[in-house]
């Protein structure tokens, strides 16, 4: 798979911003819930776990056995319709009974796909062991797999995970303490003394001196009506209050999946030099065939042979004044040839040389 570099050029500037609060806290205590289960998935259409899996079979005979049917012993049920997965979903908070989540089904085994398949009844269970919710359903696939009698096969996307959509059902709720704090705590998504302080003083200059105080860079306390109404209404006021957020460091993010370096506006770099060079290795295998005389007695003998190259491109010295903005980055980066790990590479030890003003990020 070819990487692509790609240099993306952020639309907001690095000084102070106005923004929603709701775009800039979490509420401690609303939050959602991870949920996970084991089941079968079962109808697919010889695309099921093989033989060797032996959990599969396992699982298939403890569900016959639920329902009256006693295999005799030693007898392993052979079955390629059927797949052992692992089901997981996310509780949302504030969720009651019998509301419903989607649920995401991946295969445990080695079944090549879950395409046409259904969930057999599943317990959902949360970190605390208990069950909070009932999952079943047909599951969704968004890839296909097709496979000759060569061997030869065509994969687009993943056959092996799947969806049910609202497949599970709540059966009991995660209790928040929400309700129950005379004060709220507010996280933000990116700590800063600047913005808590910020946060603070414009909630207390909109509904009064004391509701809000910053306790550290993350966490602002804000005192809330104790009434569920007056205190949901007081929240849906709270998100809309405009914050002056602060001056936010720049961001250089890169993804070593695909190769992508999305370097944000406002990144700037002090007086440095960057050298660039390749170095390529190539080794090719052959054969050489020696073949005896006819009437020699011996044998054709078949002897290996390997050729080793090495090219060393040509190294480049390039120097950066201080204050380089980002479109002097990118076109000093494209004149160097450099490819997308290579970049990845040159910004790091610009980073470790100190001399790039930017927060790293790797995805």
């Amino acid at each position: 798979m070819r990487k692509t570099l790609i240099f993306f050029l952020a639309l907001w500037s690095v000084n102070a911003f106005s923004a929603r609060l709701g775009n800039l806290v979490d509420v401690q205590g609303v939050r959602g819930n991870q949920l996970v289960g084991y089941s079968l998935v079962v109808g697919l259409d010889g695309t099921g776990d093989k033989n060797q899996v032996k959990f599969t079979s396992q699982s298939v005979t403890n569900m016959l056995r639920q329902f009256g049917v006693q295999l005799p012993a030693k007898i392993d049920p052979k079955v390629k319709n059927v797949a052992s997965v692992a089901v997981s979903a996310t509780l949302p908070p504030g969720y009651a009974r019998g509301q419903s989540i989607d649920v995401t089904v991946s295969s445990m085994g080695d079944a090549k796909s879950l395409r046409g398949g259904t969930l057999l009844m599943t317990q959902l269970h949360a970190a605390d062991g208990e069950v909070y919710a009932l999952a079943q359903g047909n599951v969704v696939v968004g890839g296909i797999k097709a496979q000759g009698n060569s061997g030869s096969s065509v994969t687009v996307n993943t056959p092996t995970v799947g969806l049910v959509p609202n497949g599970a059902s709540i059966e009991r709720e995660i209790v928040s303490d929400f309700q129950q704090n005379a004060r709220v705590m507010l996280n933000l998504k990116r700590p800063s003394f600047k913005t808590a302080n910020n946060i603070a003083l414009a909630l207390n200059n909109s509904f009064g001196s004391g509701t809000a105080m910053a306790e550290s860079s993350t966490n602002v306390s804000v005192r809330a009506p104790m009434s569920p109404g007056e205190r949901v209404a007081f929240m849906s006021q709270l998100e809309d209050v405009q914050i002056n957020a602060g001056k936010q460091p720049p961001r250089v993010v890169f993804n070593a999946r695909t190769g992508t370096v999305v370097i944000g506006d406002g990144v700037v770099v002090h007086a440095a030099a960057v050298s660039h060079g390749n170095l390529t290795v190539s080794v090719t295998e052959s054969s050489n065939v020696s073949q005896p005389g006819a009437f020699s007695q011996g044998r054709t003998a078949v002897t290996p042979q390997t050729d080793i190259s090495v090219n060393q491109g040509k190294g480049h010295m390039v120097a950066l004044r201080t204050g380089t903005s980002l479109r002097a980055i990118v076109n000093t980066l494209n004149s160097l040839g450099a490819s997308p790990d290579d970049t990845m590479a040159i910004l790091q030890a610009l980073h470790e040389a100190g001399a790039l003003d930017a927060d790293l990020v790797v995805i």
